[in-house]
């Protein structure tokens, strides 16, 4: 197989000093096909894709050099053209390689060789970087066919690169982040601390690191907006094994940090009032409890029970029973601190941490409040209903030191404050075990 050459020359003796050459066994054969005229070249490319290189002689085309490699690579960008030229005019050859020239040889004397060893390399070099050029450009599909934003830097920490998925969560154009540093355009702050996170990142990667961001960062728009994003950035490495920049891939997290928290939310609170459920009231109980150890401070449990309620349920159905528990819950938590607690376990029962009290009447004061707001007339649905609360009243430390034994205990109070009619106040005793057994 050989490979073809078309050679632009009026000159016929540069034409037969160029006949059929293989300086090497086995290689393939390099053959000439000659053009006078740079019009003929362009309608012999325009036709037929055979031809692997072009020699361009200067010699008989005078000045019309640069010229005449533009039209070339304007037909064939992927052909490698080699110049023939005088040294007198050698100067030439740099705006020519410009216009896509890839190499100089003096046509006087012609050294046969040379021209194929050149053309050869020039073909090579030609393939790799039609290779390279390829793989770029499947890169760059790939990158902007993301669905993370991706941007990249040089060692220095200026833009580089920036895909249209980081142009739109950015606020940038890549054309005007383009060679900008970094801090400028990717603003990343810790949510907490809104300290800026990458300096930070820059130090890492500078030091050969992949560095993920902490979970809970913000990336900062142009327009000063705020999303937040999860985020990574890794060095990238030169044929040196050099550090030659930093690629950072990031995406916006706001809709499944929203479901998280809503599943969050969802696990620790009721559904129907959306009041700490169990889980969160023990959790709660915990963290009152420690301090209450640590700076041997009092805390009271109040256990609500309405009266009754079995009444309303089954006479005006579970919807009226449910919008009469929601009105409850409204009433109750306006009568405590931000610091208590006011939960819901199920049913008609409500659990209120009081996480600290100086002294044991002030529960029971709170506990008459809620007692009395919950006795004010209800109006649903132009249902006008009346309701009653039995509260029972724990506290720490005396009556227990865990949270089990203080719930367990404002029970026994609440269920002896129904025992003795109801729509009424009871601090617990130790009396109260029996009846509660």
């Amino acid at each position: 197989m050989s490979i073809r050459i078309l050679l632009v020359s009026r000159d016929d003796l540069l034409h037969e000093n160029t006949a059929t050459s293989c300086p090497d066994a086995g290689c393939d054969a390099v053959r000439f096909e000659r053009v006078s005229m740079p019009s003929e070249a362009i309608e012999r490319l325009a036709k037929h894709d055979d031809i692997q290189a072009v020699v361009l002689d200067l010699g008989t085309h005078g000045g019309r050099g640069a010229e005449l490699i533009l039209e070339l690579t304007n037909i064939a960008p992927h052909l490698p053209i080699l110049i023939l030229g005088d040294d007198s005019v050698a100067s030439q050859f740099v705006p020519m390689v410009e216009k896509g020239a890839q190499d100089y040889l003096p046509r006087r004397p012609l050294d046969v060789t040379s021209l194929d060893r050149a053309v050869r390399i020039a073909i090579a070099r030609s393939t790799r970087e039609a290779k390279l050029h390829r793989a770029m450009e499947r890169a760059q599909v790939t990158l902007h066919s993301m669905g993370d934003a991706v941007l990249s830097t040089d060692p220095r920490g200026f833009i580089t690169y920036l895909n249209p998925v980081a142009e739109r969560m950015m606020g940038w154009s890549f054309a005007e982040a383009n060679g900008r540093h970094l801090l400028e355009v990717f603003q990343v702050i810790d949510a907490t601390t809104r300290e800026r996170l990458v300096p930070s990142m820059e130090l890492g990667v500078k030091s050969g690191r992949t560095m993920i961001l902490p979970p809970n960062c913000v990336l900062v728009r142009r327009d000063g907006r705020e999303s937040p994003i999860e985020d990574s950035a890794a060095p990238i490495y030169d044929r040196s094994d050099r550090i030659a920049g930093m690629v950072v891939v990031f995406h916006d997290v706001s809709e499944s940090r929203a479901i998280a928290q809503r599943m969050t939310h969802l696990a620790e609170h009721d559904v129907l009032t959306s009041l700490p459920n169990r889980v969160l009231l023990a959790d709660r109980f915990e963290q009152s409890m420690t301090l209450a150890r640590r700076h041997k401070r009092r805390l009271a449990v109040l256990f609500i029970d309405l009266d009754h309620f079995k009444d309303i349920n089954d006479s005006l159905g579970h919807l009226m029973g449910d919008r009469l528990l929601k009105a409850v819950s409204q009433r109750i938590t306006p009568c405590v601190r931000s610091s208590d607690t006011v939960s819901r376990p199920g049913g008609d029962e409500f659990i209120v941490l009081l996480s600290e009290i100086n002294r044991a009447e002030d529960a029971a004061i709170i506990a008459e409040k809620i007692r009395i707001a919950l006795n004010a007339p209800y109006s649903i649905d132009t249902q006008d209903l009346h309701l009653s609360a039995s509260i029972g009243i724990s506290v720490y430390p005396d009556d227990g030191d865990d949270a089990e034994r203080l719930i367990q205990r404002a029970d026994a109070a609440m269920y002896h404050a129904k025992e003795s009619g109801r729509d009424n106040v009871l601090f617990y005793n130790p009396d109260m075990n029996v009846l509660a057994a």
